[in-house]
């Protein structure tokens, strides 16, 4: 009799679960058929009346969330009867396929899908439920979870885990926050910035470091989340055992899978997921290096890159990438049309207006493929060249011109690529000195973009940039068309934060040391009149502290990524006051930890730390250790 009971519990349980509330049954788009997955086809293969015994079920990959909003915020799971990801085009007989490696052969599993609860509180207890529900998942969408928690309170800091339906298999507890409504006076409000985690070149202890000290509000990620690339381009990935799978250059849909879940096996990575809420946005290798509306330096649609890429096309490769991030990634869908749209805005209080852009993906043109960078060269100031096409560059505009409108003291703009001019032939040595694969290839949407800022008067801008596995720090101005005094900051419209990498090696060498590398820095920082800081050297991230007076940056870099540790090096700090427009003199306090400040000084501290892997200096601010 109880286990009839249990049996009829069960069924009553999966009967109410939803599929349509797993938004990854519709992701990455509602009106992209070919994209997404016919629920009714999956409904009718799948057999609800049996389901999956808990104990064969795991939580994979711990638990995420993303995008806030005031009274809503998505969050993630992973929840599989195997770590392997799904294989996508191998069935057998309507089963989903799993590979028996002792009898090295596809067998049949069970046509159930997996049923899912989750519960958000207030409280870590859970016991204060304000959110709750069930939803299906399978192997259609690789066994992950998103849904949107409801009814929740502005700016307000919850909890949430998933279990298997009727089961105390439970996923780790979550911690995540609310966003401010528009219109809510906001005090202050913390973010790290990330960008460019490269898996094989090392730990990623940045991401941990603000999860130990508790420093930030909400994680702003810029994009290269994953590395697309292959046997070859690992690094010092054997010797660390960070060998990305599928041990090749990812192509298809399971590739792309597989990447993102060899990624998210890093723990400093899940901390992060699991204890704030992120922002993500696209780079270019989420899909392939410098990729762009047609192609990438490696694949431009032509029949060559066609075979040589075993018979599919950039853009069956950009849709396999597309489908895995939505899935992997914990975001909300945005308006989709035929070139897969992520840029969407957020507002924080009337504090900050978060402008995120794709100048990637989206609609961009054609972009510096190392084979043809004359030819860049010399169309670089075409008027019809656009970073962002023609919609999201209106778009972008509006967005200005509202958050200046209504008020927000501070216009946050996420761009994957830096905008500010960085001339660096005086290192390279190069006729060609400019990166054209940034703003510096499509200047004209530069100068449209500098132009709406300087005309409409909208200041308090802080562009935010990865990509380049360096830091730089800049005023923001338009040379040649504005005037600007760079010894005072005196006509800049704003100031860009662009942040190093992760793990992704620098650009002059994986092994630089650090006295090459402030050498360097010293000689593209004095080539460069609006550059006020550059570091070569740190492997790291940033966070910002806003409040309605200043933007506080504070540069931390890891003295060391061939091992886990919780170690970091505050390396520089910078303010923006309100209504300066420019970076407070004297720039950085006029010291710095590392690389090259305008006007100032690069102060290595006498304390020293030995990690194992060479003598590092530490800042007088001590080390966070694990």
């Amino acid at each position: 009799m109880k286990l009839q009971l249990l049996s009829v519990l069960a069924s009553v349980s999966i009967v109410s679960a939803s599929w349509t509330k797993n938004l990854n049954y519709r992701s990455p788009s509602e009106h992209h058929p070919s994209l997404g997955i016919s629920i009714r086809k999956v409904v009718k293969r799948n057999d609800v009346k049996s389901p999956w015994d808990p104990a064969k079920l795991n939580f994979t990959h711990g638990v995420a969330s993303g995008d806030p909003y005031p009274s809503s915020i998505i969050l993630w799971t992973r929840v599989s009867p195997q770590s392997d990801n799904d294989k996508s085009n191998v069935t057998v007989s309507g089963y989903v396929p799993l590979f028996d490696h002792d009898n090295e052969k596809y067998v049949s599993m069970s046509k159930a899908p997996v049923c899912v609860e989750y519960k958000v509180a207030s409280d870590k207890e859970l016991s204060d439920v304000v959110d709750s529900g069930k939803v299906y998942t399978s192997s259609d969408v690789d066994y992950t979870v998103k849904v949107e928690a409801k009814n929740l309170k502005a700016y307000t800091t919850y909890y949430y885990q998933f279990n298997v339906c009727n089961s105390d298999n439970k996923s780790p507890l979550g911690r995540t926050k609310t966003t401010p409504n528009a219109d809510d006076d906001l005090t202050k409000v913390s973010l790290a910035i990330y960008s460019c985690s490269n898996y094989p070149f090392g730990f990623f202890n940045a991401y941990g470091n603000p999860v130990r000290k508790d420093s930030v509000d909400y994680v702003v990620h810029l994009g290269d989340y994953i590395y697309e690339y292959g046997e070859g381009d690992y690094g010092w990935g054997y010797s660390l055992g960070r060998i990305p799978l599928p041990d090749k250059e990812i192509t298809t849909l399971y590739d792309y899978r597989k990447r993102l879940a060899t990624y998210r096996t890093d723990l400093d990575l899940v901390a992060s997921h699991q204890n704030f809420p992120w922002i993500p946005v696209w780079d270019d290798h989420e899909v392939a290096d410098n990729a762009y509306r047609d192609g990438t330096s490696h694949m431009n649609n032509t029949e060559e890159t066609f075979i040589e890429d075993g018979g599919i096309s950039f853009d069956q490769r950009k849709m396999n990438a597309v489908r895995a991030y939505f899935e992997w990634m914990p975001i909300r869908q945005v308006e989709m049309d035929d070139n897969l749209r992520i840029w969407r805005s957020f507002s924080i209080g009337k504090l900050v207006d978060l402008i995120m852009l794709d100048t990637r993906n989206y609609d961009r043109s054609v972009t510096d493929l190392y084979w043809n960078t004359d030819y860049i060269h010399e169309i670089s100031n075409d008027a019809s060249r656009s970073l962002m096409g023609p919609r999201q560059e209106h778009w972008f505009y509006d967005e200005l011109s509202e958050s200046a409108e209504r008020g927000a003291a501070w216009r946050l703009i996420g761009s994957q690529v830096i905008f500010s001019r960085i001339n660096q032939s005086a290192a390279y040595g190069e006729d060609n000195p400019l990166n054209y694969d940034a703003w510096d290839g499509y200047q004209s949407n530069k100068n449209r973009t500098l132009n709406h800022l300087y005309s409409n008067n909208i200041g308090n801008n802080i562009f935010l940039a990865g990509d380049s596995h360096a830091s730089w720090v800049s005023d923001l101005v338009w040379l040649d068309a504005k005037p600007y005094d760079s010894s005072t900051g005196a006509g800049s419209i704003g100031v860009e934060f662009a942040g190093t990498a992760v793990t992704s090696p620098c650009p002059y060498g994986a092994n630089i040391s650090l006295a090459t590398a402030n050498n360097y820095s010293s000689i593209i920082q004095g080539a460069n009149t609006e550059l006020q800081w550059q570091d070569l050297y740190y492997r790291g991230y940033y966070e910002l502290h806003i409040s309605g007076e200043e933007v506080l940056a504070n540069f931390f870099g890891m003295p060391t990524v061939v091992s886990r540790n919780g170690w970091e090096i505050p390396i520089a700090n910078f303010t923006v006051k309100s209504g300066e427009n420019r970076l407070q003199r004297p720039v950085g306090g006029g010291v710095v930890e590392s690389g090259s400040l305008k006007g100032g000084k690069t102060v290595q501290t006498n304390a020293t730390l030995d990690t194992g892997n060479g003598t590092w200096f530490v800042s007088q601010a001590g080390l966070e250790v694990l």
